[in-house]
């Protein structure tokens, strides 16, 4: 999806040709939906999405800037829906396919089409959360993970409270990740990782 134009016309033709996966999106989905699903089973946390307020992980494609161009050459959104909706349905590693489906999956990919390339909101970039950890995980690991000490009410990754990890053991995760968890090595510091492992820490299961 870096070359967002070139990505979105093979999408475009394989469609027209019927080769999606699981059939066109049917036109009656729930944007709003689509927006709560976006942040609460992690799309946040790996892709830059304006207007979700995300700034992602840089080894993740940016979805403004892969449809940005297709909006300014006014594209026909039921075709990024369903270009969207197609890459829901064959991620590739380490995004797991199906990471919502049915219904669920026409709601993000049209939240996703209708906001995607808009920037109609800006995110803190991660250098202005300072070394804050408990600021720090609720703008980048709330999204996936459970941790009462932040509010975090995440499913995609461990419940934190229930794993009472080491600050080691969760320095060590957030800085080379691992399974489906990006690494944040180059996007937080290393004064920041430190602080939000602290955080973890110290926090989990209280």
């Amino acid at each position: 999806m870096r070359h967002a134009g070139a990505a979105l016309l093979v999408g475009v033709a394989l469609l027209a040709a019927g080769c999606g996966t699981g059939g066109l999106a049917r036109g009656n989905a729930d944007p709003a939906n689509g927006q709560k699903l976006f942040n609460s089973v992690g799309c946040s946390a790996c892709h830059a999405l304006a207007a979700a307020g995300s700034t992602g992980n840089p080894l993740y494609p940016n979805l403004d800037d892969a449809f940005r161009a297709d909006k300014q050459q006014h594209f026909e959104q039921s075709s990024i829906v369903n270009v969207v909706l197609d890459q829901i349905r064959l991620a590739n590693p380490p995004m797991p396919r199906n990471l919502v489906t049915g219904k669920n999956a026409e709601d993000v990919a049209a939240y996703v089409a209708s906001v995607a390339g808009t920037g109609s909101a800006s995110a803190k970039p991660p250098s202005q959360l300072g070394t804050d950890g408990k600021a720090i995980f609720k703008a980048e690991c709330s999204s996936c993970h459970t941790l009462k000490a932040a509010g975090a009410t995440g499913t995609i990754g461990p419940n934190l409270d229930q794993l009472k990890p080491a600050e080691a053991r969760v320095q060590r995760q957030v800085t080379n990740g691992g399974a489906i968890m990006p690494a944040f090595k180059g996007k937080l510091s290393p004064a920041q990782i430190t602080a939000v492992a602290k955080f973890v820490s110290s926090s989990a299961g209280k």
